[in-house]
C-alpha cells in the first residue's frame, strides 16, 4: 500500500469518517493506475509514489465532476511526468 487512509485524508483535510469507503477505492484506483502506468508496484516508503498517488487521489476526489479546466490539465501533465520518472526507479517492490 502506497497510502493510507489516514495520509489521504489529511492530503485531503477531511476530519469526518463519511466518505472513508469513496476514499479508499480512490487509493485503490491510484495505485491501480501507477502499477499500470510504470508496470512497477510500490509502497509508501518510495516518497515519489507517495506523493503521485496523494495528487491523484485528491484529483479524482475534488475532481467527481468531468470538468477541462487548466488546473486539472496542469496536475494531469505533472502525474504523467511523475509516473515516467518512477518507471525507471529502481525503487521498486516487486
Amino acid at each position: 500500500m502506497i497510502v493510507t487512509l489516514e495520509e489521504a485524508k489529511l492530503h485531503l483535510r477531511i476530519d469526518s469518517d463519511e466518505d472513508d469507503t469513496y476514499i479508499e477505492g480512490l487509493i485503490q484506483a491510484g495505485e491501480q493506475f501507477i502499477k499500470n502506468g510504470t508496470g512497477k508496484t510500490f509502497d509508501g516508503t518510495n516518497f515519489l509514489a507517495k506523493t503521485v498517488c496523494l495528487m491523484l487521489v485528491a484529483d479524482m476526489y475534488e475532481n467527481r465532476i468531468t470538468t477541462t479546466d487548466k488546473v486539472g490539465a496542469k496536475m494531469r501533465e505533472l502525474v504523467s511526468m511523475m509516473l515516467t520518472q518512477l518507471a525507471y526507479d529502481e525503487g521498486v517492490v516487486e
